[in-house]
């Protein structure tokens, strides 16, 4: 179904029928159509699908490209769906939601192609297919702002409005779990009825195996009747309060009775414990699909040594450990370290492990000469990725007498594909490894984010052939 004209962009000028149809060419790591007008000019336009034509309302004008959305549709692409959620294109929270899944996670593998290539000048000598797994529901982390806005009838609980400081009206979200999307309308009557309704700011949702955790950001101390108020909707509707006066290191829970807030990894036997602001991967099927691949890619054999790299929580470390004769574990937060060796003990593979905190974006050769020989390396940096430790193979690889510490076998889980593109071009380059496989996971339906794992080798072998990847 084509969507309908706006009603105007914020130079609020009419769009003409004598204007220009364009021709969308492709889409953008931010999910905008990709066109060129008659004078070469690019132009990214919001809402545009692939094969498309389309008129613009342009909203930015620069020398060497324009910005816009769709106005007209003339030629509409086989891949437009009608988004299931009725909030989709005022929330912020989903950007393609219009494009069938299919072909979003087919726009993901091409966007990783392409930063690989044109970045890094890195061929994947085997792609990998894609992960893939629920599109709706799947959402099991979400920061939801809270605001009191008179004029729109009260409290407002939910994502940001598109390009937007402003929160969405939304009653429901299709990518929450069923449940979660069921309290949004509860939860703004409940915090339009408390005495600090103009103080707190943002709930965070944390969806656990058990426990479906709410962390509320207050900026006053909350009174007895609130604390009372928010007892009462816990018992009423399942979930567990957490309260935030500050930072997250200040985050507890209003009362501490009830069970953990974990989530498992079954193939592995693992429960991993966490508090609802450290870091777990939003989508628990595919983080079970991808720890599983990622594994079976590094194919660790018994009495081998690994290091995990950003290991977090231990997400790949404990159950790299029911494999290896031991790991290594290192990672920038103290905090996560603490959890990732109290997880260790609780699911009896602390004999296997050890953990280090320390700054990963401040690595030398001097350094991974330190930590000696690993036979193999499992690295999952946040988006700012890995160039450090990047930087240092290359500059190790250089040195024959020092090499001899690098790992035969790299696995690279990667939230941002030009991150991963750049450190694989010095990984392949002057770090004499091949990048023998690389994929998608698409890890946030309907979003334009690209999560991606990338195999790297560093001896002539033979290509990645792991059963079931």
């Amino acid at each position: 179904m084509a969507p309908a004209p706006a009603a105007g962009g914020p130079d609020n000028r009419p769009v003409s029928q004598e204007q220009e149809w364009l021709t969308v060419e492709s889409l953008d790591l931010e999910a905008q159509g990709v066109a060129h007008d008659a004078a070469g000019k690019v132009v990214f336009i919001e809402g545009a699908l692939p094969g498309e034509q389309v008129q613009v309302r342009v909203h930015r004008r620069k020398a060497q490209w324009e910005q816009g959305s769709v106005a007209a549709l003339r030629r509409e692409s086989a891949q437009r769906v009608r988004p299931a959620c009725r909030h989709f294109g005022t929330c912020g929270g989903c950007k393609m939601q219009h494009l069938h899944v299919g072909a979003q996670v087919a726009t993901k593998q091409r966007a990783l192609e392409d930063a690989l290539w044109h970045l890094g000048k890195v061929r994947p000598e085997r792609l990998l297919r894609p992960i893939e797994g629920p599109a709706w529901g799947y959402r099991y982390r979400a920061r939801l702002s809270v605001r009191h806005v008179p004029k729109k009838g009260g409290v407002l609980v939910g994502f940001h409005e598109r390009k937007s400081s402003y929160v969405a009206d939304m009653d429901s979200c299709e990518v929450l779990p069923r449940h979660v999307s069921a309290l949004l309308p509860l939860l703004r009557r409940l915090i339009e009825g408390m005495d600090q309704r103009d103080r707190l700011p943002q709930i965070e949702v944390a969806v656990g195996h058990e426990v479906t955790a709410l962390v509320l950001r207050h900026l006053e101390p909350l009174g007895e009747a609130d604390r009372g108020r928010l007892r009462d909707f816990a018992q009423a509707h399942g979930v567990q309060w957490w309260l935030q006066p500050k930072g997250p290191d200040t985050v507890h829970r209003l009362d501490e009775s009830g069970p953990a807030l974990t989530y498992r990894l079954p193939e592995f036997g693992v429960t991993m414990a966490f508090r609802p602001t450290d870091f777990t991967q939003v989508n628990h099927e595919i983080n079970q699909a991808l720890v599983g691949r990622a594994l079976r890619l590094l194919d660790v054999q018994p009495g081998e040594r690994v290091i995990d790299w950003f290991c977090g929580l231990g997400n790949f470390t404990l159950p790299i450990a029911t494999r290896a004769a031991s790991v290594l574990g290192i990672e920038g937060s103290e905090s996560l370290v603490r959890r990732s060796m109290e997880n260790a003990r609780a699911n009896g593979l602390e004999a296997r492990l050890r953990f280090e905190a320390r700054n990963l974006f401040e690595l030398g050769p001097q350094d991974l000469v330190a930590y000696g020989r690993a036979d193999r390396w499992l690295v999952d940096p946040p988006r700012e990725g890995a160039f450090a430790l990047a930087k240092a193979v290359a500059d190790l690889a250089a040195d024959p007498a020092a090499a001899d510490v690098l790992p035969r076998r790299i696995v690279y889980v990667s939230c941002n594909p030009a991150t991963l593109a750049r450190d694989a071009g010095l990984l392949c380059h002057p770090g004499g490894y091949r990048c023998t496989a690389a994929g998608a996971v698409n890890m946030f339906p309907h979003t334009a984010h690209v999560e991606s794992l990338a195999v790297f080798e560093r001896e002539a072998a033979q290509p990645v052939v792991a059963a079931g990847a």
